[in-house]
């Protein structure tokens, strides 16, 4: 970790980027500025080992702010976050995987596909009275257990010790961007009519103590909730299909997410914790830390950090853009580092989503040993891309 100040910062930055890899992202380091110079910015801005360039705060930032809440330092996919299984397994040869994962295709809508029925969640009956929540309520009855695009997946794990995982990657879908957005123009319409001057327009902020801002607090609370559930959803039904298919059992369980904001209290005071694409640390925390389709994957327990706003990364983090990887990489350079995985890597348009698109996992981990420590390494056996 390096810390980082100037004359007119408010706040340092303290990065697990390593300095000359922070210094060479000029998109990201402008935005980390962005942030340490508003007035409310509390203590200093940590960013995560996996971080890179965002909307407004970059993802793998903790931006912790006093009075104020800012939609775009929790972004459009509100409580995107990861579910992790062990199961009673011990094998899976490539034919049963292969069946499991048809099945999973199957019972699973990947990308805009939603399902063609209303889900079940006795969550529905306390949604909260919100225009947008109840606006998009229905909806999100068909998109609740739905796995969605980009780099969200379902994948099919080992351990040091055999053990099968199943780890699903996916937050609240339509429901949570619909919700974002329309508060983040709130609060840009808002900013506007104050005449505050902000270094960012995408950083416009409610305050805690407005209805706007207790309002947005409301309904980002009820896309956490439902994206919780959203995951576990699809994890019952992918055990469920493991179960019949090779008489798999449940045997532990995560379910974390890293698109959010909490009133938590650091360094002596009750502030708001912004956390995009970072995941909670505490001490002896129980976190889950991703990989590309094509690397490891870990089960971490937290140490609790105090400069890291109790927090770690959220997973390898992107080295280049979607539209770079498809342009730049190669296409059976990135098939043949997925050698003996179950891929759908098939075309240079699946090239955003490879696994040179990533940073190196294994830096991202040796780069935050102070933030937690290693339970399980897992390796990927076969991964279901939305």
């Amino acid at each position: 970790m390096f810390v980082y100040k100037k004359d007119d910062f408010n706040v340092p930055i303290k990065s697990w980027v390593p300095e000359e890899q922070y210094r060479l992202d000029a998109p990201m380091v402008a935005q980390c500025e962005h942030l340490v110079k508003l007035p409310f910015a509390f203590h200093h801005f940590a960013l995560s080992p996996d971080g890179h360039v965002g909307y407004g705060m970059p993802i793998g930032g903790i931006f912790a702010a006093e009075g104020v809440i800012i939609p775009n330092c929790v972004g459009v996919d509100i409580s995107c976050g990861a579910n992790a299984v062990k199961t009673s397994l011990n094998e899976l040869d490539i034919d049963t995987l292969k069946t499991i994962m048809g099945k999973v295709r199957a019972a699973i809508p990947v990308g805009f596909n939603h399902h063609k029925t209303p889900q079940k969640w006795e969550g529905f009956d306390r949604a909260p009275n919100i225009p947008i929540v109840q606006q998009e309520l229905n909806s999100a009855r068909k998109q609740l257990g739905t796995l969605g695009g980009n780099n969200h997946f379902i994948e099919f794990q080992i351990d040091g010790d055999s053990n099968i995982w199943v780890m699903l990657h996916s937050g609240s879908r339509n429901f949570g961007l619909k919700t974002a957005n329309i508060y983040h123009k709130l609060a840009q319409s808002l900013c506007e009519k104050w005449h505050v001057q902000l270094p960012d327009k995408d950083l416009a902020f409610l305050p805690m103590d407005s209805a706007e801002g207790r309002e947005y607090f409301d309904a980002m609370t009820f896309c956490m909730e439902f994206a919780m559930e959203s995951r576990a959803h699809m994890m019952r039904a992918t055990l469920e299909i493991m179960n019949d298919v090779a008489d798999a059992e449940k045997i532990d369980e995560v379910n974390i997410h890293h698109n959010y904001a909490a009133m938590e209290n650091h360094f002596g005071k009750n502030v708001m914790v912004h956390r995009k694409g970072a995941t909670r640390a505490r001490l002896g925390e129980k976190g889950i830390i991703p990989g590309s389709m094509g690397s490891s994957s870990y089960i971490v327990e937290g140490l609790g950090n105090p400069e890291s706003f109790n927090s770690c990364s959220h997973g390898a983090g992107r080295r280049m853009g979607r539209k770079e990887a498809c342009r730049t990489l190669n296409l059976e350079e990135e098939q043949k580092k997925m050698v003996g995985i179950v891929h759908g890597l098939r075309n240079a348009s699946d090239l955003d989503e490879a696994p040179g698109s990533y940073k190196s996992i294994d830096d991202v981990m040796n780069n935050q040993t102070d933030l937690v420590k290693i339970l399980v390494k897992l390796r990927p056996l076969g991964s279901i891309k939305g």
